[in-house]
């Protein structure tokens, strides 16, 4: 059988598409304060997880640092990227702020846990000019 064929984990299928979706997130608290901890890291990759699960994504990677973290998320063509983001932002900004309000309350971030913009990346596949190459040397009817 011919490579062509053989099934890749990371290729998903939907009824009318098949799909290799990948996207780097990246958010930044408030002000930059350094908020997280090891402990509140490993609590926001939980909900992280969740959110993007409830959108029929998944969460392929989740590291941070104190002041950002960064997310690689494997997701549907039927997802806008935008209301995820909004979701994970938002959902994530809700069970943070009750269950470690006294931590970042003294860091003084205000009513808000993440600063309002954020970083979205495509990533996977080829390089962008393998791809424009590969579409240049189509070959065209004449």
């Amino acid at each position: 059988m011919s490579l062509r064929w053989e099934p890749d984990p990371d290729i998903r299928r939907g009824n009318h598409v098949v799909h290799h979706l990948h996207a780097h997130l990246v958010f930044v608290t408030r002000y930059r304060r350094e908020v997280f901890d090891e402990e509140m890291l490993t609590r926001c990759e939980a909900i992280m997880r969740e959110v993007c699960e409830s959108f029929g994504a998944q969460l392929a990677e989740f590291n941070g640092e104190g002041d950002h973290i960064h997310l690689l998320v494997h997701y549907p063509p039927k997802v806008a990227l935008s209301r995820l983001v909004n979701s994970l932002k938002g959902v994530s900004s809700r069970y943070l702020r009750a269950e470690y309000a006294g931590r970042i309350n003294r860091i003084g971030t205000g009513s808000v846990f993440w600063a309002p913009s954020y970083f979205v990346g495509s990533c996977g596949g080829a390089p962008l000019s393998i791809v424009q190459d590969y579409i240049d040397n189509q070959k065209r009817p004449a």
